[in-house]
């Protein structure tokens, strides 16, 4: 396995270096970025790290890879593009843009945030049923108010309730004072690819992801054509909002792995599949025996795509965990500390979305090379090479040069779904449609099988 970690020093291109480094390392051919540009006002905030720099380039070599499969598969060349920067600022934020009848959803859970340790401070992540109990048990029931979490952490040390949290299976990370080992944005292992590419356009993909990074990834797939089927668990319920936001261009169905009957179905999903995109942990699904090894030996030309929060090698790989987790544990949030030494936040989950748009883009590039690739991508990937590679340049638009406001009206549709009327944020790639054929379904109630080969 080759691991690909760019340096700090600017590449060639259209003088964005970030575009550069991600492309180079999702192994695209160095003279296609000279095929993106930018234009318009970006209207992330920008703190002490260069988030909106990091967002266009996402944007800009996914849209890239959409260009590069299509000509693939066409045998056409690659078509210039585009990248307005408003999309990427509307989409990088797209479940703040969020309304779901009009009703805009909750971010985060009261038990959700930063927390004064004795020593330090620690972020907490309770959004879901089975994690804000897991912290209960953790740390007592006191913690089930806001105002008892305080106390309680205020009498520990910020590692103490790290540690407790995760042997209960919760999630609590001490906030990092400095970043954290460099990992590689993209490994890629190459086996023995297919004689042709593989047409986006109708490609089979089998989504065993969660919460945001994975679903951008897979929902942007959809946007392009693929029959993209979500499967989780009967027993681990997804937030509907979060399946409102991200839902787009898939369908989405349960099954229990445990269960014979459901067992089979899974094994013939799989059987009919071109790509498996995974969000579980290290190890997870090698328990089941879908391991990324496993599965390209049982379907030669697969492309598996795997997510993990900490990185795939270290000691916290294994490790439950989140964008704002991440940015606590990584460094991040120390970084972006205000005066009062309070930890900050970027003004986005951007290594959710980025991570998102660096995988649909490494998918993509698999399928144009004829599949039969496995790779992997993190969050703490994705900070790594925010903190370390990633110049500012300055030309991400903030619309101070010029004085034009940034206003994300341009970028947001009303779409139906199964959970009524939806406001959402539009697509910001470069290549495609400029919207998504219809809303999505409510979670877990599609049927869970593929649609017919066109």
């Amino acid at each position: 396995m080759v691991g690909l970690r760019v340096g700090g020093d600017r590449v060639g291109g259209v003088g964005d270096s970030a575009t550069s480094q991600a492309w180079a390392a999702l192994g695209g051919p160095g003279e296609l970025v000279s095929r993106v540009a930018y234009r318009g006002v970006n209207g992330l905030a920008q703190g002490r790290l260069p988030v909106r720099e990091l967002a266009r380039a996402c944007v800009g070599v996914c849209s890239l890879a959409a260009a590069e499969a299509a000509a693939a598969a066409g045998g056409g060349e690659v078509a210039s593009l585009v990248v307005d920067e408003g999309a990427v600022a509307a989409a990088f934020v797209s479940e703040r843009h969020l309304r779901v009848r009009g009703r805009a959803p909750v971010s985060f859970a009261p038990l959700s945030g930063f927390w004064r340790a004795r020593d330090g401070w620690v972020r907490t992540h309770a959004n879901y049923d089975h994690h804000r109990e897991a912290l209960v048990r953790a740390l007592g029931p006191a913690v089930r108010t806001p105002q008892g979490l305080e106390r309680a952490v205020a009498g520990r040390s910020a590692v103490d309730v790290q540690e407790a949290a995760y042997a209960a299976g919760g999630l609590a990370v001490a906030v990092a004072p400095a970043y954290g080992d460099p990992q590689p944005l993209v490994e890629t292992r190459v086996r023995e690819p297919g004689p042709r590419p593989v047409p986006v356009a109708g490609a089979r993909v089998l989504d065993l992801t969660r919460v945001i990074a994975g679903p951008v990834a897979t929902r942007t797939l959809g946007l392009l054509g693929a029959d993209v089927l979500r499967i989780d668990p009967p027993r681990l319920p997804e937030s509907d909002d979060a399946y409102a936001d991200t839902g787009f261009g898939k369908r989405s169905a349960r099954l229990d792995l445990a269960e014979p009957g459901d067992r089979a179905v899974f094994e013939e999903l799989l059987a009919g599949a071109d790509v498996v995109v995974s969000g579980y942990r290290p190890g997870a699904l090698e328990r089941h025996g879908l391991g990324a090894e496993e599965l390209m030996s049982r379907r030669p030309g697969l492309v598996v795509a795997e997510l993990c929060a900490w990185g795939w090698h270290g000691p916290w790989t294994g490790r439950r965990g989140f964008d704002s987790l991440v940015q606590a544990g990584y460094g991040i949030a120390a970084a972006e500390a205000g005066a009062d030494g309070r930890p900050g936040v970027l003004p986005a989950q951007a290594l959710d979305h980025g991570t998102g748009y660096l995988i649909a883009a490494g998918v993509l590039r698999a399928l144009a090379a004829g599949g039969g690739r496995a790779l992997r991508f993190s969050l703490a990937g994705t900070a790594s090479w925010l903190v370390r590679d990633i110049v500012p340049d300055g030309s991400a638009g903030s619309g101070a040069a010029d004085g034009e406001a940034y206003d994300p009206a341009p970028w947001l549709r009303t779409t139906d779904s199964g959970y009524g009327p939806l406001r959402h944020a539009a697509p910001p790639l470069a290549f495609g449609p400029g919207d998504w054929p219809r809303g999505p379904s409510r979670w877990g109630t599609d049927p869970a099988a593929w649609l017919p080969r066109a």
